[in-house]
């Protein structure tokens, strides 16, 4: 991927990333669809002296592209799409399972709660060669006042339980009354079955399992369908 080549707005972001981090390009097929993402190839940059593994709040989960994306990008690509039919990701970070979804017709706002991430997020669209892509920024425990959406994705976006809640709040507000929530999440992440178990009083749930190969093993990812109540 030639960043000269992004329209000109998108350079004028990009040039201001690299002024600031390493980065680069990736590309990502899913099925017959291909993204390019741009990805910090530096850890150290961003995580500016903190230690992850002293607190795992502090780690930027948007800054890698997680298996449970992986899984969510094949699952949305192989799903048929009416015309016109809206979808929002959330904590949608390099936002690979948005873009798959923009690649097969979905109008489709990307969220987060950095102004950082919604430049990589647009850069990405645009790289991607995709117009049919807004960006929302995203405070779950102050939300704006947004359209309702008819599908809402997040891959990886269970992991503090003080955001539970914030989280269904955010739901009530963005997902219309006959709309459907797909996440995707590592079956180890012990976060999501108390979250689930909140859900499950205003939505109906269903699982399903995918295995993905990666460098460390196979990771079992935990699909699920939340839809409401009636």
């Amino acid at each position: 991927m030639d960043p000269q080549t992004l329209p000109g707005e998108e350079l004028h972001r990009y040039n201001a990333i690299k002024s600031r981090y390493k980065v680069a390009f990736e590309p990502l097929k899913v099925r017959e669809h291909a993204l390019q993402l741009l990805k910090i190839t530096d850890l150290e940059q961003i995580l500016d002296g903190k230690d992850p593994l002293k607190d795992v709040s502090s780690f930027p989960f948007w800054i890698r592209l997680w298996e449970a994306a992986i899984v969510l990008c094949e699952y949305i690509a192989g799903m048929p799409c009416k015309p016109g039919t809206t979808l929002l990701e959330l904590g949608a970070g390099l936002g690979a399972p948005g873009l798959t979804a923009a690649k097969i017709g979905y109008q489709v706002t990307l969220s987060d709660y950095e102004d950082l991430i919604l430049d990589f997020e647009r850069i990405n669209a645009a790289a991607s060669k995709l117009d049919n892509v807004d960006c929302l920024l995203l405070d779950w425990l102050n939300p704006p006042e947004m359209d309702r959406f008819d599908v809402i994705l997040g891959a990886e976006i269970l992991f503090r339980e003080e955001f539970f809640e914030p989280l269904l709040n955010v739901l009530r507000k963005a997902l219309k009354p006959d709309g459907v929530v797909y996440l995707a999440h590592d079956s180890k992440r012990r976060s999501l079955e108390p979250f689930l178990k909140m859900a499950e009083k205003e939505y109906r749930i269903a699982a399903t399992q995918r295995k993905l190969k990666s460098f460390d093993g196979d990771k079992v990812i935990l699909l699920n369908r939340l839809q409401p109540r009636h």
